[in-house]
């Protein structure tokens, strides 16, 4: 999806009515706030507790904020500097540099992460995330192969309990680093409106989280080392894919259930057009909100990364799992000292499967 295709979507109306009202706020205390030097050692320090520059502004020993203030603790740090995003006059990038750079990096970190807000289909994909504190990660290995072990059955005196055996993968997931350098000139953004460049920052953010569920997919397919591929099932004609189909696929889930179908755009666009699922209501949603209908329960999510022969069925509550070692981070050193030149925006994360079961492909095109 390019910028201006990002620029149409409803994630990002929507955002911006919700940002266009931020200026109509009343009076907020910020004597607290006052009192806070924001510079480079406040960044040393929320790095060294494991905090963004917000998550360590929002503790008891600085500023929290209090319930039902209109204002979180960095917005009071903004509003100290004067800086306006929105309304009718929002400051500047150049101002923004003059009146208080050391929040300039903050102030992207948030506005990528509403950028990748906008694609909720990733959190809705993933059973659980998990912060570890090392590049590597040991998935569980959960034997599901013979569910007689573990099944619920009456247990009379002195006879074995059913038993589920969880023990760890042989193959520990590296988790690797990713990284983006945002490079411009300082010329080509001097005059632009924070309101302007919120809108890029949206846009990156947007872009990583595309990219991290084309991540999940790869592991779906291909597994994550531990030699769990994902089970793949054929269509019955090759070359269509049919409502039998569909619900071939689904049967392939119990005692799961097929919650989330993946797909390439080609694939959404051939199962939005089956007769079956030509509800007017579904239609009309669809052509009104640009919302998608659950065939057989289960939500669309649109992938390119898919393979355009494969249609990925999922059980989100059991398939995959996210491990973070660094969350998303901009760095601050080179945008606080020379303005903007590049700025790197790295994350480390990966995908491991936790039960291999919980997805299954169906491949439209077969010998």
């Amino acid at each position: 999806m390019d910028f201006d295709q990002f620029l149409s979507t409803s994630a990002h109306s929507q955002l911006r009515k919700e940002l266009e009202s931020e200026d109509q706020i009343g009076f907020v205390d910020l004597s607290r706030a006052a009192s806070i030097d924001v510079n480079r050692d406040l960044y040393l320090e929320a790095d060294a507790r494991g905090l963004s520059l917000s998550e360590l502004l929002e503790l008891d020993e600085y500023d929290p904020t209090m319930p039902g203030s209109p204002m979180n603790a960095f917005e009071r740090q903004l509003a100290l500097a004067g800086i306006r995003l929105g309304g009718k006059t929002p400051t500047t990038v150049e101002q923004f540099f003059q009146q208080a750079p050391s929040l300039l990096p903050e102030f992207m970190r948030r506005e990528i992460r509403k950028g990748q807000a906008m694609r909720p289909e990733l959190s809705r994909l993933v059973a659980n995330t998990t912060t570890v504190a090392s590049n590597t990660y040991t998935p569980f290995f959960i034997d599901t192969s013979d569910s007689s072990k573990f099944s619920l059955r009456p247990v009379g005196e002195g006879a074995q309990v059913p038993q589920l055996l969880v023990t760890e993968q042989n193959h520990a997931v590296k988790v690797n680093d990713y990284g983006l350098a945002l490079k411009t000139s300082y010329k080509a953004l001097r005059y632009r409106t924070t309101s302007q460049f919120r809108v890029l920052l949206w846009y990156i953010g947007f872009r990583l989280q595309t990219d991290k569920i084309a991540m999940l997919v790869d592991t779906i397919i291909n597994g994550d080392g531990n030699n769990n591929t994902a089970t793949v099932i054929n269509s019955a004609t090759s070359g269509t894919i049919v409502y039998d189909d569909l619900v071939s696929l689904w049967s392939q889930f119990a005692p799961f259930e097929m919650n989330t179908l993946i797909g390439h755009v080609n694939q959404m666009k051939d199962i939005l057009t089956l007769s079956e699922f030509k509800d007017p209501m579904a239609g009309y949603r669809f052509q009104n909100t640009g919302d998608l209908f659950s065939p057989l329960g289960s939500s669309l999510v649109r992938s390119d990364e898919v393979p355009t022969d494969y249609l990925i069925g999922l059980d989100s509550r059991f398939a995959v799992e996210e491990i973070i070692t660094q969350p998303l981070t901009v760095e601050y050193d080179k945008i606080i000292d020379q303005r903007f030149e590049e700025a790197v925006i790295t994350e480390s994360v990966t995908y491991a499967k936790v039960i291999p079961e919980a997805a299954v492909i169906l491949d439209t095109v077969h010998p």
